[in-house]
């Protein structure tokens, strides 16, 4: 595989998250074959924090492209308005303009923080940068948010900041860590703000934070290989959940 036509290729968020991006394993992969492999690359649909977590990015780093965001200003979603509008612009789900606001709100007090402005705005940062690589034998790909001098900045939302330090591992963050330090060669930092509070957080990445990502990702190349594999020893429908209680 030629690496660097596939970067170049995955720079194009159409590559990144169709079918040529397909082909490589990614964190957000790591749920399903962790917890319900049957479900690995099924398509998933939008959801409220999916749309509202891509909508801060975009502000954040990419605000050129906030037009692609469908935002409809009316009091719910239970409004024949706003159901009109998912035909109209034949969507699942769209952004309500109070939705919106709120996150240029979280937007404006991110960037309003000179320490978290100062990085994320660094004259020598590079944007959703993508990257591929082989671990543990399979290849897989990453995008990051922020490729810093110094590190690799992410950026996150969070329903309650006191309790990222647990989220961050049930979301998978961990593995996200390690598979993004290994691929990028720099230390990783969640810049986080807090949705209800609008707190901001920055938090870095101990050794046994690391080492949990990597464990979880040794367990997913486990799955992966033994059901989906071009080596694959099992059958996918023969997959049975098992855990001790």
């Amino acid at each position: 595989m030629d690496k660097a036509k596939a970067i170049k290729e995955l720079l194009d968020d159409k590559n990144y998250y169709g079918d040529f991006g397909s082909k490589y394993l990614s964190n957000s992969d790591i749920i399903y074959l962790l917890k319900n492999p049957t479900q690995f690359k099924v398509p998933i649909e939008k959801t409220k924090p999916l749309i509202e977590g891509g909508y801060f990015h975009t502000l954040m780093l990419e605000p050129e492209k906030k037009d692609n965001f469908k935002i409809i200003d009316c009091a719910s979603r239970s409004t024949k308005l706003y159901k009109e509008a998912l035909i109209e612009h034949n969507e699942d789900i769209m952004l309500l303009q109070k939705e919106a606001d709120y996150i240029q709100a979280l937007v404006d007090k991110m960037k309003g923080t000179m320490e978290m402005y100062d990085l994320i705005y660094a004259d020598n940062n590079k944007y959703e940068q993508p990257m591929v690589d082989v671990i543990m034998g399979n290849w897989w790909k990453a995008k990051a948010d922020i490729i810093h001098d110094d590190f690799v900045i992410d950026l996150k939302t969070s329903s309650d900041l006191d309790k990222f330090q647990y989220s961050c591992r049930t979301y998978n963050y961990d593995s996200q860590a390690y598979i993004y330090q290994r691929m990028f060669g720099k230390p990783m930092l969640f810049f986080v703000i807090c949705k209800a509070t609008m707190r901001l957080g920055i938090f870095d990445c101990s050794a046994e934070f690391i080492k949990s990502g990597q464990n979880k990702v040794e367990q997913a190349t486990e799955v992966y290989n033994k059901f989906f594999s071009d080596e694959a020893v099992s059958d996918i429908h023969t997959y049975i959940h098992k855990q001790t209680l």
